[in-house]
């Protein structure tokens, strides 16, 4: 059986591996870690194709470490044990580095199987690297994830993609023997989306589909034809995981339910982790509904819990009527825009002082230097309520929220309206 072009082309030193130079340029965090021999247990977060798992084996060969490897999706606590074992033992009775342990999609591993790497990673028993699509600040434990530097791998860049191409075409020893010319690539890496796997994958089936010819010329037209029928379903090894996931939640924003439970259904055959989808529609319930429908973010939190609890096949329910609601919700995004504006702010105006009345004065020297003074306690006044500054005097009077046009925020518009006279006249 032939190895696929992707396999081919892996890089086979450090010096090959053509993308992550904020990683691997020199003075960069894993090229100084390599240069000073010691490694720490690393977490590897990025899409598909970016390298996480040809990283880590280059990681390993450039060290001279033993090299073991498990996947999340057939490996238990069983086998996690197995391999410590077998670790400890070469990092106790013998001379060499101890070794690594690389665990691809480590985010499926359940709570119990990630505590099982603890005590092997506190000891130092391994070094760790973990390779994840998903935010590791949700699905790593926090003891574990404090214990593991967590490095974001890019999508690689158009130019990367580029250099791809013409390496396999001049180096991989099929390849190199046809006669390819390359007139256009857009197509290819539009396709490939970044993902390296992706782009090789997508030349090679090109070229196979032209074997006949004497000479192979490859423009957009043709890629277009011979990979399209190849792209319609959804990738169990999330290579349009990411496509997917902006289709359903695009069709929830755009109010409509049919969409919504098309692309849901199409995550759901494809395997994808019913958990991820549950909480994008929780992000989704206050970036795109917010406070137009705040029972959004309940039903949302909700039906995430539920989905945790219950599992497949009944969860498919729970996310179908979730995302019903959350498509014929009236839609908002004033509260993160607002956010949104708030962060710029503070970004650009640094480190305001507190109004000295806003400050809290739990020590008399603190009420001898005026915290605390002037400040208007809202239950004493008429509606709960007293006009004064709650920002710095920098930024007095700065406008950053303002209420949706809908129902529900309309109402938080006349309210604040009525406090605020000109403040909040919107």
């Amino acid at each position: 059986m032939t190895v696929p072009l992707a396999e081919r082309m892996r890089p086979k030193s450090i010096v090959e591996y053509i993308n992550q130079k904020h990683l691997l340029a020199e003075n960069k965090p894993i090229k100084a870690m390599l240069d000073a021999g010691l490694l720490a247990s690393m977490i590897f977060w990025g899409p598909p194709g970016t390298g996480k798992t040809t990283l880590a084996q280059l990681i390993s060969e450039h060290s001279g470490r033993q090299f073991y490897t498990l996947s999340a999706i057939s490996s238990g606590v069983k086998e996690v044990r197995e391999v410590i074992e077998k670790a400890m033992n070469l990092t106790l009775f013998s001379e060499g580095k101890n070794p690594i342990l690389f665990i691809d999609e480590i985010h499926r591993f359940n709570k119990s199987q990630q505590d099982s790497l603890l005590g092997a990673v506190e000891k130092g028993y391994i070094t760790l690297i973990g390779a994840t699509t998903e935010n590791p600040s949700f699905e790593i434990v926090p003891a574990l994830l404090s214990r593991c530097q967590v490095y974001t791998l890019n999508p690689l860049s158009r130019e990367d993609l580029e250099q791809l191409i013409q390496n396999a075409i001049e180096k991989d020893k099929f390849l190199s023997q046809k006669q390819i010319i390359v007139n256009e690539t857009e197509a290819l890496i539009r396709y490939s989306g970044g993902d390296a796997r992706k782009v090789l994958n997508g030349l090679e089936l090109v070229v196979n589909s032209l074997s006949a010819q004497e000479k192979i010329v490859i423009d957009n037209a043709i890629v277009k034809e011979r990979i399209q029928q190849n792209i319609a379903l959804y990738d169990k090894s999330g290579e349009q995981h990411y496509d997917i996931i902006s289709a359903f939640i695009k069709s929830i924003r755009g109010s409509d339910p049919n969409a919504a439970v098309y692309w849901l259904a199409r995550m759901i055959e494809g395997g994808e982790d019913l958990k991820f989808i549950a909480r994008r529609l929780l992000i989704l319930a206050a970036e795109d509904i917010g406070n137009a429908n705040p029972t959004a973010l309940i039903l949302a939190n909700n039906s995430f819990q539920a989905v945790t609890t219950i599992g497949y096949p009944e969860a498919r329910i729970i996310l179908s009527q979730c995302a019903v609601y959350l498509a014929n919700s009236p839609k908002s995004n004033s509260t993160y825009m607002a956010i949104r504006e708030a962060q710029q702010l503070v970004k650009q105006t640094g480190d305001l002082a507190v109004p000295l009345h806003l400050r809290n004065a739990p020590t008399q020297l603190m009420k001898d230097m005026e915290y605390g003074k002037n400040y208007q306690y809202a239950h004493e006044f008429e509606k709960n309520f007293v006009d004064i500054e709650f920002l710095p005097k920098e930024i007095s009077g700065q406008k950053l929220y303002e209420p949706g046009k809908n129902n529900h925020e309309e109402i938080d518009r006349k309210f604040l309206k009525e406090r605020w006279k000109n403040k909040y006249d919107y």
